[in-house]
């Protein structure tokens, strides 16, 4: 099998929308879930199936939990319920529990490729014709290429889509392997590489605002954007995870896999439909278009007492924080700075993307008026669930004299009567993966862009300097974006909506 076999798949026509809801019903799916007992799946994936079922917006389906525990379905039950209790954001009633319970079963790995297959033909009775398969790989990277082959042993590659968590790949070299050897089983139309980040509501409302309002369509370039900030800190440690980090640290974990995409759609040019095919190639564009990476501008970080930690080396150099500067080689956005940051033990959890726009002539405004005195008009989304924009501009303080301020208009999702139809991240994600629709998806070519322009600062990083928890990072990062300022921490708070 080569890369582009269809497999017997179906996909969406060209053209088919990627954001409506009355498309025909699907065919019933049986999952399989390999790391079924780790720590995603039970903060995010069952609780998040558990929820699609029990909505209308999945066909029927049929969920096989796979791990190297030695569980029985029982067993695998009570860790399911467990999870939907401790993690699950909406509430389930007994009778909706056991409906759910009912079409959840386990299968240690142990057991090997024929068990794994006839659990799903066991499944696929049930389910009766026209079934679909879908393979999610909440498994570390270095295990996927395992699965990948108990699949292809198990003769459930046909009629598969299959789901692939970060990183993919660590560099050039090996993105190009791992893509090769996946490519061997599966179609590249089969493959669903996820980036939770972009499952988010307020990530695909960038493509509205953007391309939807004539405000804002036409000001989207060089001529009146100064510069872009992609920021998101977080407060959260190790978690456990001292081995893959230490591979990887902050730059491969996040960077390339998470802010670069969030990126692409802030910059892309418009597709000619928003269809994945469309979408997809113009993100591949600015892929192809970003600078290399120059270690010159790039601060690494490391916050005090990782090396402490357990599974850490003592002379580790990994980084648990990068900020950096890059580039867009395009006619839009020639000489337009985007500044990245992510880090761990921060002083707080954001996901932020900010767009600084242009300043305006001073010269008529007398000293001491303010203008300017707070930096730039910005235009800010925040891209956690509750998916706020802020739109913050200069105007007169109320009274004598001409005395300014920044001002905002602000706008939450949970403002409006749709509130409850926001989908977790991972919700969205896996239910567009069941329609076959790559619009949130990462390409195996963009993937590769990305190394390949990541080639000079992974063979010489500058060294990472010490920050404290509970800070914004190195001191270093205020240098990195002289002579702009960083917007997060933010000279106030997002308001929220006031209840009667």
């Amino acid at each position: 099998m080569t890369n582009g076999t269809s497999h017997n798949i179906s996909y969406p026509a060209p053209g088919a929308h990627p954001f409506r809801r009355d498309e025909a019903k699907l065919a019933s799916f049986v999952i399989v879930l390999f790391g079924a007992t780790g720590d995603l799946a039970r903060r995010k994936l069952l609780p998040g199936l558990a929820h699609l079922e029990q909505s209308d917006l999945t066909p029927d389906i049929r969920l096989i939990g796979t791990s190297l525990e030695e569980y029985t379905d029982e067993d695998f039950r009570e860790l399911a319920r467990e999870a939907i209790d401790s993690f699950g954001n909406h509430p389930f009633s007994e009778e909706e529990w056991d409906q759910f319970a009912a079409k959840v079963s386990y299968i240690p790995q142990s057991a090997g490729p024929e068990a794994l297959a006839a659990a799903v033909a066991g499944r696929e009775a049930e389910l009766g014709a026209g079934v679909q398969r879908l393979h999610y790989l909440s498994v570390p990277p270095k295990a996927a290429e395992s699965v990948i082959t108990m699949l292809k042993e198990a003769d459930l590659v046909d009629r598969s889509r299959v789901v692939m968590e970060k990183p993919f790949g660590t560099d050039l070299e090996s993105a190009v392997e791992l893509n090769k050897f996946v490519h061997e089983t599966f179609g590249e139309t089969q493959i669903f590489r996820i980036d939770h980040f972009l499952g988010k509501e307020a990530a695909q409302n960038i493509l509205a605002f953007r391309f939807a309002n004539g405000l804002f369509e036409p000001i989207w370039n060089r001529n009146f954007i100064d510069h872009i900030q992609i920021d998101i800190p977080e407060t959260l440690g190790l978690d456990q995870r001292a081995d893959f980090y230490e591979s990887t640290g902050a730059y491969k974990d996040m960077v390339v896999t998470h802010l670069f995409q969030v990126m692409a759609f802030v910059v892309m040019e418009p597709p000619t439909a928003l269809e994945p095919r469309a979408i997809g190639e113009e993100k591949n564009k600015v892929f192809r278009s970003m600078l290399p990476v120059e270690p010159a501008c790039v601060v690494r970080g490391q916050y005090s007492g990782y090396r402490e930690e357990q599974g850490v080396a003592r002379d580790s150099d990994t980084e648990t924080f990068i900020a950096l500067k890059v580039g867009i080689d395009n006619w839009r956005w020639a000489g337009v700075p985007v500044y990245l940051r992510t880090g761990k033990r921060m002083a707080e959890g954001q996901r932020i993307v900010s767009i600084a726009f242009k300043e305006a002539p001073r010269t008529m405004f007398p000293p001491g008026s303010g203008v300017g005195s707070q930096g730039p008009d910005h235009l800010t989304f925040d891209l956690a669930d509750s998916s706020k924009i802020s739109l913050s501009f200069y105007g007169k303080r109320p009274g004598p004299g001409m005395k300014l301020e920044k001002l905002s208009m602000q706008f939450s999702t949970q403002e409006t009567e749709y509130s409850d139809d926001v989908l977790e991240a991972y919700e969205r994600l896996i239910l567009d993966a069941m329609r076959g629709d790559h619009t949130l998806f990462t390409t195996a070519e963009g993937i590769e862009s990305l190394w390949e322009r990541s080639a000079q600062l992974l063979a010489d990083p500058p060294p990472a300097k010490m920050y404290q928890q509970g800070t914004w990072g190195p001191n270093a990062i205020h240098q990195l974006i002289a002579p702009n300022s960083w917007r997060l921490p933010f000279e106030r708070g997002w308001r929220d909506k006031k209840t009667p």
